[in-house]
């Protein structure tokens, strides 16, 4: 599989609770932070579920 490079780029502030747990659950805890991952379907739902918030290169 592919791997992808997933970046905060906007504040959790407001955010509700779920979408805060998902950018947990992706490793993702400060701003401008960047995590590698294998670009499952798991992943790619919980990109989805953030993508107001986070950059995605492949």
């Amino acid at each position: 599989m592919a791997k992808v490079k997933i970046t905060q780029i906007k504040s959790r502030i407001g955010s509700p609770k779920d979408q805060k747990r998902t950018l947990d659950a992706l490793g993702l805890t400060k701003m401008h932070k960047t995590v590698e991952h294998e670009y499952t379907p798991s992943i790619e739902g919980m990109v989805r579920k953030v993508r107001h918030l986070v950059s995605v290169e492949k």
